[in-house]
C-alpha cells in the first residue's frame, strides 16, 4: 500500500527515521512474538508499508547483520533473520524503559559511576563514556558520572553484557548537603538539548493524534490497520531513544513546562490507539508470508 507517513512532513524534513532503525523497531515489536524471527519476504513487505523499497530494506538488513544485531536463519523453510542472542536481553530491558519510563522522586538515592581505563585503551574509554550518556548519566567531572538510583539494575546489566564492568565502579549515594543540587543538575545534563528533542517529538506527532481522532473511530479493516502500522512503527522509532537519553530526573529539578511530561502523555495515547491496529496488520503479513510459496 502507499504509506501516509509523508502526511506529517515532507521527506526533505527527515521526519521518517533511517531504514535500519525502522527494521530494529520491527524486530523489537513483532519478531519476538513469532519465534524471534521474520522471513525476508515479511520484512520487505512490512517495510514497503512505510514506503521503503526492497533494495533499501535489503541494504539495511545487510548492515544490521554486519553489526551483529541480526543473524541469518530459516523461517518455515525460507530465508529469514532473527535477533542475535547478544542483543535479546537489551531488547527485553528496553521494553520497560520505552513503554514504562520511571521518574525519580526528590528523596531517592543517586547512582554514581567512576571508571579507570589505561591510556593505551582510549577506544574503551570512548565506548564507556558514550554508553554512560546513552543510559542517561550526567557528567559531574570527566571521571565521575551520576544518574537516578532507579536505573541501577538496567545499568549494571547493560555494562555487564558488554564486558565493561571490569573498568567501572558503581555506588549508591544520598545527597546530604553542599552546593545547590538544582543548579548542578543543570550543568551535569544538557537539559535544553533534551527538552528540544521532546519538543520536536511533540511537533511531529500532535497532528498524528488529531488525525486519528478525526478518522473512523475504532472501525476495523485491513487498510486502516496498515495505515496504523505505518504510523506506529515510525512513532516507536522516533520515541525509543528518548527514555534512554532522559534519566527520569525528579520533577522538582526540571525547568518549568518540561516537554517530556506532555510528550510521555502523547506517546501513551498514540500507543494505546495504534498498537492494536498495527499488531493486527503485522500478524496478518507474517502469517501470509509463512504460508506463501
Amino acid at each position: 500500500m502507499t504509506t501516509h507517513v509523508g502526511d506529517r512532513k515532507g521527506p526533505s524534513e527527515a521526519s521518517v527515521p533511517r531504514h535500519h532503525q525502522l527494521i530494529v523497531s520491527l524486530f523489537g515489536l513483532y519478531a519476538r512474538q513469532h519465534g524471534g524471527a521474520l522471513a525476508v519476504a515479511t520484512i520487505i513487505s512490512l517495510m514497503q508499508d512505510i514506503g521503503v523499497e526492497s533494495t533499501g530494506t535489503r541494504s539495511s538488513i545487510s548492515r544490521l547483520k554486519k553489526r551483529g544485531v541480526i543473524d541469518s536463519v530459516q523461517v518455515n523453510g525460507r530465508n529469514g533473520y532473527a535477533l542475535a542472542p547478544s542483543v535479546i536481553e537489551t531488547f527485553i530491558e528496553g521494553d520497560e524503559r520505552i513503554f514504562h519510563p520511571r521518574r525519580a522522586k526528590i528523596d531517592d538515592q543517586w547512582l554514581l559511576a567512576t571508571f579507570t581505563v589505561p591510556e593505551s585503551q582510549r577506544n574503551i574509554r570512548h565506548k564507556i563514556r558514550s554508553s554512560l550518556v546513552r543510559m542517561g548519566f550526567g557528567s559531574v567531572t570527566p571521571g565521575l558520572w551520576i544518574a537516578p538510583g532507579h536505573l541501577r539494575d538496567s545499568v549494571l546489566a547493560y555494562f555487564d553484557t558488554r564486558g565493561l564492568n571490569e573498568y567501572l565502579e558503581f555506588f549508591m549515594a544520598d545527597h546530604i548537603g553542599g552546593a545547590d543540587l538544582h543548579k548542578n543538575i543543570g550543568s551535569w545534563w544538557d537539559l535544553p538539548a533534551l527538552d528540544a528533542l521532546y519538543s520536536d517529538f511533540l511537533e511531529r506527532n500532535r497532528g498524528l493524534l488529531k488525525s486519528w481522532a478525526q478518522r473512523d473511530g475504532y472501525r476495523i479493516d485491513p487498510e486502516s490497520d496498515a495505515r496504523a502500522f505505518a504510523d506506529y512503527l515510525v512513532l516507536i522509532t522516533q520515541w525509543r531513544r528518548l527514555p534512554y537519553l532522559d534519566p527520569g530526573l525528579p520533577i522538582e529539578f526540571l525547568p518549568e513546562n518540561w516537554n517530556a511530561l506532555e510528550a510521555e502523555r502523547l506517546f501513551q495515547e498514540l500507543h494505546a490507539l495504534l498498537s492494536p491496529r498495527a499488531q493486527r496488520h503485522a500478524d496478518r503479513a507474517i502469517d501470509q508470508n509463512m504460508v506463501a510459496r
